[in-house]
């Protein structure tokens, strides 16, 4: 067994990798990962993850909080050797789309040092979105470089040989194009060479996933409805994947819109957003009220039908927000459809109110890209390198 530790867990994305994996279009229980405990601060989030995995005991708290007395206090007692750490701080702080700050949250690669320093596991992976390769402190240094000093050095006795690549999910199987980087960190004195997982998709044998791919065979919604039952047979391997054996249909609801966003949803086509609807305005085709004042060039944006979804985000579900209206049906994203893009199968559960569902959504690694990831880190010899530590 490879012993676990998961920080910022948030739902469970990456935590899914390392729990299951894909076996005659199945997702089955991964036996080889045993999660020593779990970490997420969101409580919303750490109700999604305690109902997917029942079995990992969690530490529902701030990072900053763990110690070995706190574990020990929740029954959590560490008395095996750490192979693996997981998991990524919030990546708000880092993200190109929005306000970038050097905030507390962007400062969290500090407390993921401290675990590590105080678990020396024999590897670790980090995960943030690309952003963080561009950020600067307060100082205008790259914040990477700050983290690669940290990781490479942690202290006189503990270090990490890092390797970063970036990765995109369309890449393994998920109907998404998702950038996210990786660095994964492997102890100086284990003589081992990391490779990343080679791309599965995007090849004649086996082409990118579309939107079509992964949610032809959801209900068609109208304002203000939610649908809790299937009514057709999927139509892919992708949506029988997703499906499994669920009868009742989740998270699969719509909003309702104002007069405004209603007629702008309306006149954008496939792969449009802003500047269409703004030209629609100036040549007099659409009345001056609708002219967007505010916003990014794919807001308002509806994905193309036969493309990846471009990057699913915390917003999933908000029409102003960057492109989340469905191909074909006026009006954004589901949850479902979201979690769907995501490759979460259709039994995966999220919690809380519609942003808070999906926020665990958005802010996630696709489960697909993560069992990838997972099947590289069985590759290692672990039981060599305990000794060790």
């Amino acid at each position: 067994m490879i012993n676990v530790i998961d920080l910022f867990s948030g739902a469970g994305g990456l935590t899914f990798g390392f729990s299951y994996r894909v076996r005659a279009n199945r997702f089955v229980k991964n036996k080889k990962f045993r999660f020593l405990f779990a970490n997420e601060y969101n409580h919303q989030a750490a109700l999604a993850f305690a109902h997917n995995f029942p079995r990992i005991p969690l530490m529902e708290c701030d990072i900053a909080n763990i110690t070995l007395q706190t574990l020990e206090q929740n029954d959590i007692v560490i008395n095996e050797p750490v192979d693996l750490i997981i998991g990524g701080p919030p990546c708000q702080s880092y993200s190109t789309v929005g306000r970038r700050q050097y905030d507390q949250r962007a400062r969290m690669y500090q407390e993921y040092t401290r675990m590590l320093r105080m678990f020396r596991p024999t590897m670790f992976i980090f995960e943030n979105v690309t952003g963080l390769l561009s950020m600067k402190n307060d100082d205008g240094q790259p914040v990477i470089q700050e983290i690669t000093a940290l990781f490479e050095n942690i202290d006189n006795n503990l270090g990490y040989r890092l390797f970063t690549q970036v990765l995109n999910a369309k890449n393994y199987g998920v109907p998404q194009s998702r950038d996210r980087v990786f660095i994964v960190g492997i102890r100086n004195d284990v003589n081992y060479q990391w490779e990343f997982p080679n791309a599965t998709h995007g090849n004649t044998t086996h082409p990118y996933l579309t939107v079509e791919d992964a949610i032809s065979d959801l209900p068609a919604l109208n304002y203000g409805q939610a649908v809790e039952e299937y009514n057709e047979e999927p139509n892919t391997e992708y949506q029988r994947l997703m499906r499994g054996n669920q009868n009742i249909l989740h998270d699969h609801f719509c909003g309702t819109y104002g007069e405004k966003i209603t007629a702008v949803i309306q006149a954008v086509p496939q792969g449009e957003g802003r500047p269409y609807i703004n030209n629609l305005v100036e040549n007099g085709e659409l009345d001056r009220r609708f002219y967007l004042t505010s916003g990014y060039k794919n807001t308002y944006g509806r994905l193309w039908w036969d493309r990846p979804c471009t990057t699913i985000t915390n917003s999933l579900g908000t029409p102003s927000a960057l492109r989340c209206i469905h191909p074909l049906q006026d009006r954004a994203l589901s949850t479902r459809e979201g979690a769907r893009l995501q490759s979460f199968p259709d039994w995966f559960r999220f919690f809380g109110n519609k942003y808070e569902r999906n926020s665990q959504v958005g802010n996630a690694v696709p489960p697909l890209l993560a069992i990838a990831l997972a099947k590289q880190v069985e590759r290692i010899p672990f039981e060599e390198y305990r000794n060790n530590q």
